[in-house]
């Protein structure tokens, strides 16, 4: 049984991960042991990422349908199959934030490729790894990263808002349909915090008051493990 301080060979792969909540996955899965590959879409932030923690960066935009299948072949070549994928890439669409009735259709555009479409594109491409990984006993699980803006109408929210609101609902449909292949699916708040993507958004608002993205990724780490443990049981009562 995996513990929280030794995950080592366990396979995750971080979208957005060099920056925020993503750069603090990667920080802490590389540093219990993680084999960990992460995508991003600036070069040099991705190359001095993977310098500093060993995990493997990958040049990508999961909001680009023709970056998604080489960012998976990427993936599983890199770290040799798949264990874990973290949907964690967001965009906001308007910045700033605008009211629904202000936002432009290719700023709702935006939010639906990253926040929706690519997370489903990216899993689609990688289901069969994931399969593979549970034939194999070594469990497999997808975390989106939400938000309680999925949950709450929060006025200049709304592009943001609705992707989320999406993802999560996508993510409970797809956790029962992926039960036959040994895949679990869970769509996760971090909570409000201290990150670019939140000072982007409002940037008066006081750092103080928010979660450190370190605190957020261990409590998703915990969650990982929760997940890959009750997945392997589910497993073990089909066998």
């Amino acid at each position: 049984m995996r513990t929280n301080d030794d995950l080592k060979g366990l396979r995750v792969a971080v979208t957005g991960g060099t920056s925020g909540l993503g750069l603090a996955l990667v920080r802490q899965l590389t540093a219990k042991g993680a084999c960990v590959a992460f995508i991003a879409r600036t070069t040099a932030n991705v190359e001095r990422i993977a310098d500093e923690t060993g995990a493997h960066g990958i040049v990508g935009d999961v909001g680009k349908k023709e970056d998604i299948y080489a960012i998976a072949l990427q993936i599983t070549a890199r770290i040799g199959g798949l264990d874990v994928l973290i949907n964690n890439a967001s965009s906001l669409g308007p910045v700033p934030l605008a009211l629904l009735a202000d936002t432009d259709c290719e700023d709702m555009e935006s939010a639906l490729a990253v926040n929706l479409v690519g997370a489903f594109r990216l899993t689609k491409a990688l289901f069969g790894a994931l399969a593979a990984s549970a034939r194999a006993g070594r469990g497999a699980l997808v975390i989106n990263i939400s938000s309680d803006a999925a949950v709450n109408p929060y006025p200049g929210w709304g592009a943001y808002g609705t992707s989320k609101a999406a993802l999560a609902h996508l993510t409970a449909i797809w956790d029962e349909e992926a039960k036959a292949d040994g895949i679990r699916l869970l769509a996760l708040d971090p909570g409000d915090m201290d990150t670019p993507l939140h000072a982007l958004a409002l940037p008066d608002s006081d750092p103080s008051n928010l979660k450190a993205p370190e605190l957020a990724a261990a409590e998703i780490i915990e969650k990982m493990l929760d997940g890959l443990l009750v997945n392997a049981f589910a497993i073990g009562a089909h066998v």
